[in-house]
């Protein structure tokens, strides 16, 4: 379910920034920004997102930062000339000509930005992690508060369209219900029609009691009353777990699977130009609700 949630808490000497925005998928996924020097902390980061979040996309932007200038920046000298060492030798190669490009015609000022060159000062590195802990996750929990927030208005909304989708589909099915007992008789005085017309042009006569086996084989083979009463079955059990306040997405997303199965083999068993046009419109209610209940938890 799609959210945005933010946070920024201020502690002795850190600072911390949480941004979090979430969107659809049927599994959890994180995409984490966080400041150089602290990918130790990334395990404990996804697991307090895990905590809340059971699916979707997230993608964290988390800013950590000092409050006094003796938390502040400092340059790697071991990245920087690695790089400028691998663009020399880059030149060199292109244009044929040893040291081509050197330390006066490479732009300081732009190979800052590259990964790993400018990073995260701190006066006791071994420690650091461990006393902006507290804070981030203090940070990270007021900015799931306010993402929850956002989501769950969201879901009331989408639990309203939930609703009134099973209601057509309710609607949908007692229309095949009803219509269902007429396909044996339709089916019946077709296959009569065409069997006498049949017979006459070659001269030939049928029994009875083949045409009677001939149906009955039909009439068994078309019959849909098992799967109309299992798809009204998955509707209440859909409706029951969408008011259930356990989580419920896998549960939706499985009978939704579930519905799509038997209205399909509806379509194909019913052999009726009429039913057909309602299957069809289920379907295409059914496919709206898999998106959505792709987006709940």
């Amino acid at each position: 379910m799609t959210g945005f949630g933010s946070a920024v808490c201020s502690e002795g000497d850190f600072s911390v920034s949480v941004e979090l925005k979430t969107v659809n998928n049927r599994y959890f996924k994180l995409s984490l920004r966080l400041t150089d020097g602290y990918s130790t902390l990334e395990q404990r980061i996804e697991s307090i997102l895990r905590s809340v979040i059971d699916r979707g996309t997230v993608n964290a932007n988390i800013r950590i930062g000092g409050t006094r200038e003796e938390v502040g920046f400092q340059i790697n000298t071991a990245v920087l000339e690695s790089y400028v060492k691998q663009l020399s030798e880059v030149a060199a190669r292109t244009h044929g000509q040893k040291g081509y490009a050197h330390y006066g015609m490479i732009s300081l000022d732009r190979l800052a930005f590259l990964p790993g060159v400018v990073s995260t000062k701190n006066e006791n590195d071994e420690l650091k992690n461990e006393n902006i802990e507290p804070l981030l996750e203090k940070t990270i929990r007021e900015a799931l508060d306010a993402l929850q927030t956002m989501r769950k208005t969201e879901g009331e909304s989408m639990g309203k369209d939930l609703t009134a989708n099973v209601e057509s589909l309710r609607q949908l099915i007692g229309s095949i219900t009803e219509l269902a007992p007429r396909t044996a008789p339709a089916y019946r005085q077709k296959l009569k029609e065409r069997i006498e017309k049949a017979m006459e042009e070659q001269g030939l006569s049928l029994g009875d009691a083949d045409f009677v086996r001939e149906l009955a084989v039909y009439a068994d083979r078309c019959d849909i009353s098992e799967e109309l009463v299992r798809f009204q079955s998955h509707l209440e059990q859909f409706t029951s777990a969408m008011q259930s306040k356990e989580s419920c997405g896998r549960k939706l997303d499985f009978l939704t699977q579930e519905l799509f199965r038997e209205v399909n083999t509806v379509g194909s068993k019913a052999n009726d130009a009429e039913i057909t046009k309602y299957v069809v419109e289920i379907k295409t209610i059914i496919e709206r609700i898999r998106e959505m209940v792709q987006n709940i938890e």
